[in-house]
Parts: C-alpha cells; structure tokens; sequence
C-alpha cells in the first residue's frame, strides 16, 4: 500500500482484506472504514507523507527506535516511555508523529508479512511523561487506519505511574488490541523477547547484538 518513500498507493487486494479482517468479514462495515480511511489519508497527509520537519518537537525527544526484526521479518520499533514529554497544545503534532513512525514501520514490512511489533519500555516513567490525550489518540489512529497492523507489543519496566494513565486509557483499546498486548515480568524480558525475536535482531539493553536506530533516521 506505501511505496517505499512513504507514499500512499492504490489500494490493494492485501490492505483490502485488512480490513475485512478487521471488520469480521462484515463488507459493508469493512467497506465504511476503508472510505473513512482513504477520506481521513487525504485530508491529514495530503502530501502522501509526513516528514520529521513536521513533528520537530517530537522528533527531538528521541523516543522511538528502528529494531531489525522478528523472526519472520516483521519490523520492531523500540519505544522509551520515559522520553515522552506531552507538547501543550499542539496535539496534532503528536498525531503527525505518530503517522511518521507508523508510516516508517508499514514501508519495512516485507511480502508476505502484515504487520509489526512493538517494544514499549518504560523504565523511569513518571507523571511528568503521563499523557492521557495522546494515548488516546494513538489507539484511535492504530484502530481506525491501520487496522491488523499491530501483531505484539511488550510492555517492560512498567511503573506504577503509567498504570495510572493505563487505567484510564484501557477502556479506549478494544478486545483485538487488548490480546496482543503482554506485560513482562522485569526477570523475564530477555526470555519473552527472545521466543520472538532472535539475539541478532534483539536490542542491546536486553542482551541483544543489534544496536537500536532513531526512527527519523532509519
């Protein structure tokens, strides 16, 4: 669906049946959300793309990663909760970043493969990086235009300050999102990562080969 600069292309047999997935084989519904799809892609990234020059204050945070890949090819991203400082009042800078890192992950999938996974890593999160609205609106934007994308995300080194906002935001996360998310257990990280992912792909910080790259880089 994206060429490999990011730009959206026609849509085909593949995102087609995303959606269907998405919508239970419902084609009416699947149908409406493929059209608020195209309709909201118009409208919030005219140009085909969002650029890093567009999120500048997010981009400087420095908080999300490239990490090689899963074993069957999927793109990881590593994200540092703890570098999330919530931009007053500009909110749709934090959805365009959010599309910009989206985007980048959906170009390196490879055929065969749909979708990719997270590592969200929360150590030293605090109150200060708690962000209720944002989060709301990456579920939203996740949910709505990128349907059967997310294929597993680990949350570690949870803190009890992002349980807090957790409590608020998991109403927003319906049932297919809630299944692919786990926890893990800090003496665990290592071995959970592992069943998916292979030590040359794995992060530096878990005991990994490969070294992690900025998003707005990679």
């Amino acid at each position: 669906m994206f060429n490999e600069n990011g730009y959206l292309q026609e849509v085909d047999e593949v995102t087609m049946r995303r959606f269907l997935r998405a919508r239970n084989l419902d084609i009416e519904k699947a149908s409406a959300m493929l059209i608020k799809y195209m309709t909201w892609r118009r409208n919030f990234v005219p140009t085909g793309s969002i650029s890093a020059s567009e999120a500048p204050n997010h981009i400087a945070q420095n908080k999300v990663f490239i990490q090689g890949t899963d074993k069957r090819g999927c793109p990881i991203a590593l994200i540092f909760g703890a570098k999330h400082y919530p931009c007053k009042g500009i909110n749709d800078e934090f959805k365009r970043y959010t599309v910009f890192v989206l985007d980048k992950l959906c170009c390196r999938i490879p055929n065969g493969e749909e979708k990719f996974i997270c590592i969200i890593d929360l150590k030293g999160f605090g109150y200060s990086n708690s962000d209720v609205r944002g989060y709301i609106a990456i579920i939203s934007i996740l949910q709505d235009y990128y349907p059967e994308r997310l294929k597993k995300v680990f949350m570690v080194h949870t803190s009890y300050a992002f349980m807090t906002a957790w409590k608020i935001v998991y109403p927003f996360v319906d049932k297919n999102t809630r299944e692919k998310i786990t926890f893990v257990e800090n003496k665990k990280i290592q071995s959970a990562l592992l069943e998916e992912i292979d030590v040359d792909q794995l992060p530096e910080i878990y005991g990994g080969n490969l070294k992690s790259i900025p998003i707005q880089d990679s």
